[in-house]
């Protein structure tokens, strides 16, 4: 098959991981990058042998031999490169969360529909090995009907910029929209709204907070204004629940694992954090009246079904699966219809802390607005 040509807008931190990702995937060649900062980007180009250097994402959009662009600009950047790239006739791979809001992601995926293009979101935890099992015994019914889920994500300290990690940009809502919940929530709903095939929103209560101490001048610098806890709860159409907590920083010693409840059986999966992660996804269910607590063996899965499934190597990463889907050997998962519902949720629980009680989906799209940074 031939390879994939691929444009990178934005040579920050996402950017250089991406960049690393696709030089080690035979199929893919990055042919182009652009940064408004020239020098950032020549040295990219340099260490990835990149022969074309832009600061105009506009004037590497002109090119006809680039299939696909990847976004890797900060959230409120996202839609509108992305919207441009889709009219020019280029497939986008955008770095998550889709967007700042529900409104701006809503118009990439009309964009993309409108073009006939593919839009693909970054959300990692969708190929997690823990994902495929728990995906495999869901679809084999050994949970049952699937009734409520809870998604986590932890760090004691671990906030952009004013913990030392990131730059200041991430607190900022005129370039990042949030806090958590779009930096880390992104990943863990997504891995559940997955697990439970998309369910259809119907209304979120929610809270956000910034309590904890923070060095004062790197606040002010940062003029750190988004949220460091997040905390909701979803209800979806059909009964479905969903409670969530998401911190960038909050004083304990971690959280368990994201969890998936049903009739017949139940599944946690891996915590993390900044520091670790838990090694085993378990599954509980009741045999011959007992109960019973069992673990993965998540290598072993790995490698036994490598061998066996075609194309399973298109699930490995986020970034091999967009590579597989744009040669056509599997079809793209749906990935920026999740990220999409994603930040429906995320923006519910926004308006929620804001009005001070639960809100319905037709409340949350009627607020949505744009913050796009138009360029």
């Amino acid at each position: 098959m031939s390879k994939i040509r691929i444009g990178i807008v934005g040579v920050g931190l996402i950017g250089i991981t991406h960049l690393k990702n696709y030089a080690a995937i035979e199929d893919a060649e990055v042919i182009a990058l652009c940064d408004i900062n020239e020098q950032a980007a020549r040295k990219a180009a340099d260490q990835f042998q990149i022969k074309e250097v832009y600061t105009d994402f506009r004037e590497m959009l002109k090119r006809d031999d680039i299939d696909a662009i990847d976004v890797c600009l900060h959230n409120n950047f996202h839609a509108p490169v992305t919207n441009e790239a889709l009219q020019a006739g280029k497939h986008v791979y955008c770095e998550k969360p889709i967007a700042g809001t529900y409104y701006d992601g809503n118009t990439m995926l009309e964009t993309a529909k409108a073009c006939n293009m593919m839009l693909h979101v970054q959300l990692n935890t969708l190929y997690k090995k823990e994902t495929k099992a728990a995906k495999a015994l869901i679809d084999e019914g050994s949970l049952g009907k699937l009734y409520h889920a809870r998604s986590t994500g932890f760090r004691r300290r671990g906030r952009p910029f004013v913990d030392g990690y990131g730059t200041k940009f991430f607190n900022r809502k005129e370039t990042a929209a949030g806090g958590a919940l779009l930096d880390m929530g992104v990943y863990h709903i997504a891995q559940m709204l997955y697990l439970l095939d998309l369910p259809k929103v119907k209304s979120v209560s929610g809270k956000v907070y910034q309590e904890m101490d923070m060095d004062e001048a790197r606040r002010m610098e940062s003029q750190f204004d988004v949220e460091e806890l997040g905390l909701g709860f979803v209800r979806f159409d059909g009964g479905v629940t969903l409670d969530l907590i998401e911190a960038w920083s909050v004083h304990m010693g971690g959280f368990e694992g994201s969890s998936l409840m049903g009739s017949k059986g139940g599944i946690r999966l891996p915590s993390y954090s900044s520091i670790s992660q838990t090694s085993a996804l378990s599954f509980h269910t009741t045999v011959a009246d007992m109960d019973l607590d069992s673990s993965v063996n998540l290598d072993d899965m790995e490698l036994r079904w490598g061998r066996l499934k075609a194309d399973y190597d298109a699930y490995n990463s986020s970034q091999q699966h967009w590579i597989a889907a744009l040669q056509g050997r599997v079809p793209l998962l749906p990935t920026a219809e999740i990220a999409l519902q994603t930040m429906l949720i995320s923006e519910g629980v926004y308006l929620s802390d804001q009005l001070g009680h639960e809100v319905t989906v037709e409340e949350i799209i009627a607020y949505s607005a744009s913050t796009n940074v138009e360029l």
